[in-house]
């Protein structure tokens, strides 16, 4: 009998015991191929002997220190290497441990910097329905999915919720992209305005929607306009990249083919390839020097940040990216697989949309090709075709309520960046024989 909490307790995982590339290996010696990388986190696949080793390496010198007390040589390396890529006025990083402490520090930071800067009022949060910020208390109250807020309703913080920018569901006939892309960014002047622009802190988005939506892409120009609105009032600009940064969408971080650049960024999965739970909390200089020139201190923090075995390990995973040009091989399979995506599915009657960027794919599902009816809810699709899936040695990211939070189905692919052009092909074959034995 095992005594671990599980995600379901009337499901029984099996052990894994290997990793081997882009594999999964069980106790039994099934092979599964990883095609979402878990969560959009293994990047690297599982078993890449660079990071494994560095890992070894700092564990022999020093596996932990206190930041209350001490700096380390694995964090001060890692936070210069991403700063020197990171988007233009980003200058500090702040080591979490994944993507919720992440965000939440994100939050408190805007917050904070409100204060230090003589404007106490502004408390309010901006997010978007269908967004998906992380698991804890502030994450989850910017988090915009009906389903994962629903019976925590009573605990969570008082943010604003807009549409998001799906241009699948809410353009208009006859609307060009950049039209609706604008349309859609004018829904945050619009609350800015409601709710009074000196009272809004921030607004928080994630450049391509990941777990809730099926990563959904915004329309051409909508983040520029979204830079401008913020700029325009004053709100900071808050990009959680923990999903579909890191090169998962073909640049290194996601907002960088959107031509913008953020006040707050966070980053996670992908920065440690599963190998150490580790995420940051990137910020401008300017956020920053309002906390140095004023309290100094930035009322935060856990034990665990600034961890130097897991920002070893988040360096040798940076380097190997940048020193692998793997984001050009994201690009590169990225094609490939949108191309094997659209020769098997693009004319399913039971798929909608064929969306993302790089290695970073969803398939949005539907009863109805012609009227784009969801599925009823009731029938649990997406569940039933993860576990079709997983029998037939296919790991992918399944996931229901992709319209309301309830409506809706899609599957979510983000295998290792170095998948190669015949586990592509396997990838797409097993997956279209799951979906289609489902349906």
């Amino acid at each position: 009998m095992s005594h671990i909490f599980p995600r379901h307790t009337r499901q029984s995982p099996p052990v894994a015991v290997k990793g081997d590339g882009c594999y999964l290996i069980d106790a039994s010696g099934i092979r599964y191929l990883d095609g979402s990388g878990g969560a959009a986190v293994s990047c690297l696949g599982h078993s890449d002997r660079t990071v494994t080793d560095a890992i070894k390496a700092q564990v022999d010198e020093l596996a932990f220190a206190h930041t209350g007390f001490f700096t380390s040589a694995p964090a001060e390396a890692l936070a210069d290497l991403l700063i020197a890529h990171a988007p233009e006025g980003i200058d500090r990083v702040y080591l979490v441990s994944g993507g919720s402490e992440a965000t939440e520090a994100a939050i408190k930071l805007a917050r904070q910097y409100w204060v230090e800067k003589g404007e106490p009022q502004r408390s309010k949060l901006i997010a978007r329905k269908q967004s998906y910020h992380g698991n804890t208390i502030g994450a989850l109250s910017a988090g915009g999915n009906a389903w994962r807020r629903a019976q925590f309703g009573p605990l969570l913080l008082d943010v604003s919720h807009i549409d998001p920018c799906y241009e699948y569901r809410y353009r208009h006939d006859g609307e060009s992209l950049e039209a609706y892309g604008l349309r859609a960014a004018q829904a945050l002047e619009d609350e800015i305005l409601r709710l009074g622009p000196d009272t809004v802190m921030a607004f928080m988005a994630e450049p391509v929607v990941g777990a809730t939506a099926g990563a959904l892409p915004p329309a051409p120009g909508y983040f520029k306009r979204i830079r401008d609105i913020c700029d325009r009032y004053g709100v900071l600009l808050i990009l959680d990249e923990v999903m579909c940064g890191m090169g998962r969408t073909g640049s290194l971080f996601a907002c960088e083919q959107d031509g913008i650049a953020p006040d707050i960024l966070c980053i996670a999965k992908g920065l440690g390839a599963g190998y150490q739970p580790i995420g940051a909390m990137l910020c401008s200089a300017e956020i920053y020097g309002a906390i140095e020139a004023g309290s100094g201190f930035f009322q935060h923090g856990h034990t665990y940040i600034g961890h130097p075995t897991a920002a070893a390990a988040g360096h040798a995973v940076l380097t190997a990216l940048v020193e692998r040009d793997l984001v050009s091989r994201v690009k590169d399979q990225g094609r490939k697989l949108e191309e094997c995506l659209f020769e098997r599915f693009g004319q399913h009657p039971n798929v909608g949309d064929l969306r993302g960027r790089g290695l970073f794919r969803g398939i949005e599902l539907v009863e109805d090709r012609s009227t784009k009816a969801p599925f009823d809810p009731a029938k649990g699709l997406a569940g039933k075709i993860k576990k079709a899936a997983f029998e037939a040695g296919l790991i992918c990211y399944p996931m229901s309520g992709t319209i309301d939070g309830r409506h809706g189905d899609h599957i979510l692919l983000a295998p290792p960046f170095i998948i190669e052009d015949d586990q592509l092909t396997e990838l797409t074959d097993k997956l279209a024989e799951a979906v289609d034995a489902v349906i």
